[in-house]
């Protein structure tokens, strides 16, 4: 009697949950990538609450404010500019091609991506929230506010994500990725009303802050940490939170639409 050995190929959830546990390793194991994703931030309250802890009004001190923009600028971090270069370097150096022809589902790779920048935006939250607290003082969000800190978080996270990987594309090659995507990135920064409070930015510069993401997430999660009487110093006088929710959910469109179009698994040199 004859026997034949069948090889079982893995499930789709268990490839997902290793391609995770690769992707998180790889990030952790890059000593640069750590220091500048997570760290920044981090680096950035401590100065700048150091510096410039002064009091904005209603016994509200610029700390406190700079905890909104300074989290936001954390996630842009974590999820745009960490995949808009990780994607453009492995595309580069081969590692896309390789995957793309094993019989790895290509939708794995990306599940990874997501779950990495996830866990990064976790850390750096957490970081974040626990040295304003313990350092400078920061309130916590009152109970119900929490729900909208959630939300405004996924939808920025997933909105700037879907943009890295579209982004990714623009990069002739992993050399010139950072080159391409950090002034991008530390200009919407400034534009944004992450460094400074956004009532004090030219009004053109706020016009162009609210074409991108960053400006409506940084003013969601001002709405969260901030009491509802500095909502009269926004530019339409209040926290806008449903045009935020709206924003953030077509530039998910938009991110997705421009990945389909534009991803690509080789360097366009290597052509």
């Amino acid at each position: 009697m004859t026997t034949t050995d069948e090889v079982s190929l893995p499930s789709l959830p268990s490839v997902y949950r290793s391609r995770a546990g690769v992707e998180l390793k790889e990030f952790f194991r890059q000593r640069e990538a750590v220091v500048f994703t997570l760290m920044l931030p981090v680096l950035l309250l401590v100065v700048f609450g150091a510096v410039l802890n002064f009091d904005l009004g209603d016994g509200v001190t610029f700390t406190q404010y700079f905890m909104a923009g300074i989290i936001a600028a954390g996630i842009l971090g974590a999820s745009l500019q960490n995949m808009a270069i990780s994607i453009a370097t492995e595309r580069s150096d081969g590692t896309l091609k390789g995957l793309a022809g094993t019989p790895m589902p290509r939708s794995a790779y990306f599940v990874g991506k997501v779950v990495q920048v996830l866990a990064v935006t976790a850390a750096i939250i957490a970081i974040l929230v626990l040295i304003g607290v313990v350092f400078y003082g920061i309130d916590l969000p009152p109970g119900a506010d929490w729900l909208t800190f959630a939300w405004v978080t996924v939808l920025g996270s997933a909105s700037c994500t879907l943009l890295g990987i579209a982004v990714s594309s623009l990069a002739r090659n992993g050399r010139s990725a950072s080159a391409t995507v950090t002034p991008f990135a530390l200009l919407l920064q400034f534009i944004s009303g992450v460094f400074f409070q956004f009532s004090e930015i030219p009004s053109w510069m706020q016009t162009v802050a609210a074409l991108f993401p960053l400006k409506w997430m940084a003013q969601g999660l001002r709405s969260v940490f901030l009491p509802d009487s500095l909502a009269a110093s926004e530019p339409a006088g209040s926290w806008e939170l449903g045009r935020v929710a709206l924003v953030l959910i077509v530039w998910c469109l938009i991110g997705l639409l421009l990945c389909v179009r534009t991803f690509r698994w080789q360097d366009r040199d290597s052509r």
